[in-house]
């Protein structure tokens, strides 16, 4: 938000600097910044990353991070009991963090286009209950001044019964509204209403204010985008303004036929339309007062001009996109590394990434587990550590200009995995094991008395049950994959299983029943009985 105000400032300040030159010009910057200002997104992807070094004062002191969390991709614990290699498997995780201002924005902008689009509903609902002009005076006035002006697509001119609707609108067809009233007015108004109107056509400024309007109505809280849609329209009706005193309008008659229709328009109440309006009150007096000014400078906007302008503020566009502000003060991120029992986890390495530059800064944990990153800018990074038997983590680290962080990281387990495969026949008899749990003699903990955290002792499979294919589907030739989620708790028992995707209700129940009754030895973390996730993937097969 602050690199498209700051384009949006830059445009505001060339226009005021440039007041002594045309309002076409001026238009043309203001409109310029806008297209640059909308387009700062997509620019931000693409421009490469640049710093600007600042005082840390300038950006903040020492406050909290924004956000830390460690979403987990997990990664295989090990070969299970039955000798199969587990594969990788990635869950998704969402950690939501709702903002309050986040629904605020939305709303606002909701409100916003609201009004945009009843704006055009009642507009277009106009035109539609509107008929074409065919008096010969207005054709012809018409057809000449889109000679004069160029126009390369025919305009179609519309009478409607709304007494105040004098406006312009379209892209690919052009259409000018009239109000009831036209009927009746003298040929010399005639003259300077359609000139006025096709100007808004020759030079585009429906789409413009278009655009203009929908990223007010993105950024509805962002004073400098009203004020510069508000110049836009006024510097739009004032290069009309002097393309209709080109054609040789002397300016009192065009100031006394503004004041008449703005005279007769305010008779009745007013509506929103988006389009530009010819007599709006808001820069009424501005406007007579340029007509009558014989000095000020009328040159319309040549292509070579337009051109310059476009690519000078690309010039100063495409930088800010790239900017990112770091302060020269460095602050650093440090913590100690734990796994879930509290224990250190020591020579560890450990990376921190720039989100948008992508610069990696490395680490390892020492004997102690505490690790440390130096020499960081203020932003957001990206934090990975990979260690056997845990979870890839990668978490979110937001810093501030010269902050010290100091934030303790703590890694899960990674899961197991279990593939197994059942084939179309006859119950196959059940596979030996070791027996129940109660006859199970695990060995003394190894690591229970180490300082150092770290130590897995993987669960072992005591009872293996063989989900069996559906008879119901026997001879059928299908083959389906179900893949399930389980939790074995601290006794070695299967908890909170269910189903990820079943592919057929029958062979998910097949595949259920059986996983249900599978039991381990304890899962040791230090020692300590620790639960821990299973993913369970199921293949039934036909028959060879």
């Amino acid at each position: 938000m602050i690199k498209m105000s700051l384009i949006v400032l830059i445009g505001l300040g060339a226009s005021a600097l440039l007041r002594k030159r045309s309002a076409a010009l001026r238009h043309w910057i203001l409109a310029a910044a806008i297209v640059c200002a909308a387009a700062t997104p997509l620019l931000e992807r693409i421009v490469p990353v640049w710093h600007l070094p600042v005082s840390a004062s300038i950006l903040g002191g020492r406050v909290e991070p924004l956000a830390i969390f460690i979403p987990v991709h997990e990664r295989e614990l090990g070969v299970l009991a039955d000798g199969v290699q587990p594969t990788r498997f990635v869950p998704v995780r969402t950690a939501a963090s709702l903002r309050i201002l986040g629904p605020i924005w939305m709303a606002g902008i909701a409100v916003c286009l609201s009004f945009l689009l009843v704006g055009f509903a009642r507009l277009a609902w106009l035109a539609s209950r509107s008929l074409p002009v065919v008096n010969e005076t207005w054709t012809t006035i018409a057809a000449a001044l889109s000679d004069r002006f160029g126009l390369r697509v025919p305009v179609l001119l519309l009478q409607s019964d709304h007494p105040t609707l004098l406006v312009t609108w379209g892209l690919r067809q052009p259409r000018v509204i009239l109000p009831d009233e036209a009927r009746d007015w003298p040929e010399d108004r005639v003259q300077i209403v359609l000139a006025h109107e096709l100007a808004h056509i020759q030079r585009g400024d429906w789409i413009v204010q278009m655009m203009a309007e929908l990223l007010r109505a993105v950024y509805w809280f962002n004073p400098l985008v009203w004020v510069a849609c508000r110049q836009l329209r006024r510097e739009s009706e004032h290069a009309c303004d002097d393309a209709v005193l080109g054609l040789g309008v002397e300016g009192t008659e065009y100031a006394s036929t503004l004041l008449a229709l703005a005279r007769a328009f305010r008779q009745h109440r007013r509506s929103f339309f988006p389009a530009p309006a010819m007599a709006r009150p808001s820069s009424l007096e501005r406007r007579v007062s340029a007509m009558l000014n014989r000095r000020l400078n009328r040159t319309p906007l040549t292509r070579s001009s337009g051109i310059a302008i476009v690519i000078g503020l690309l010039a100063v566009a495409l930088p800010i996109a790239g900017l990112v502000a770091s302060a020269q003060a460095t602050g650093s991120f440090s913590g100690q590394l734990v796994d879930t029992i509290g224990r250190i986890l020591p020579d560890t390495p450990m990376v921190l990434s720039d989100a948008q530059s992508h610069q990696k800064h490395q680490a390892r944990s020492d004997q102690s587990g505490h690790f440390s990153f130096t020499g960081l800018t203020g932003g957001d990074y990206v934090l990975e550590v990979e260690r056997p038997g845990f979870a890839l983590t990668q978490g979110r680290v937001t810093l501030a200009a010269g902050q010290n962080l100091m934030q303790d990281v703590a890694l899960q387990l990674g899961r197991l995995q279990e593939t197994i495969t059942i084939t179309d026949g006859p119950p196959s008899p059940a596979r030996p094991g070791s027996g129940r749990r109660s006859e199970y003699k695990p060995d003394p903990p190894a690591c229970s008395q180490s300082t150092a955290g770290g130590c897995i002792q993987q669960p072992l499979k005591l009872r293996d049950v063989k989900p069996q294919y559906p008879p119901q589907f026997a001879g059928s030739g299908r083959e389906v994959l179900v893949l399930l989620e389980a939790r074995i708790g601290v006794d070695g028992f299967i908890n909170d299983l269910r189903v990820v995707s079943q592919g057929n209700a029958e062979f998910a129940a097949a595949a259920v029943e059986a996983v249900r009754q599978w039991e381990f030895s304890q899962t040791l973390l230090d020692g300590v009985p620790v639960e821990v996730r299973m993913n369970v993937s199921a293949t039934f097969r036909p028959a060879q």
